[in-house]
């Protein structure tokens, strides 16, 4: 199983963790309400794991230019 972390945005690689035996909890999904784990993650049949969050430069751009993200697709 991998978890790979990509920008919701700019759908920028973030990370990756290649462990067969990582835990949600571990990774710290058990924080997440059920309405963010639909919109955060993703699994793929083979049981891989994609996590969308933001990235430094994505959030830096919102940040100051909130108005953004009233855009569907703010920084493509």
């Amino acid at each position: 199983m991998s978890v790979v972390y990509t920008c919701r945005h700019c759908q920028m690689a973030i990370g990756r963790i290649e462990q067969s035996h990582v835990t949600e909890d571990q990774l710290g999904f058990h924080f997440l309400t059920p309405e963010e784990r639909r919109d955060i993650i993703s699994y793929d049949l083979e049981g891989n794991v994609t996590v969308r969050v933001i990235c430094d430069f994505c959030k830096e751009a919102l940040d100051i230019h909130p108005e953004l993200s009233l855009l569907s697709n703010p920084l493509q």
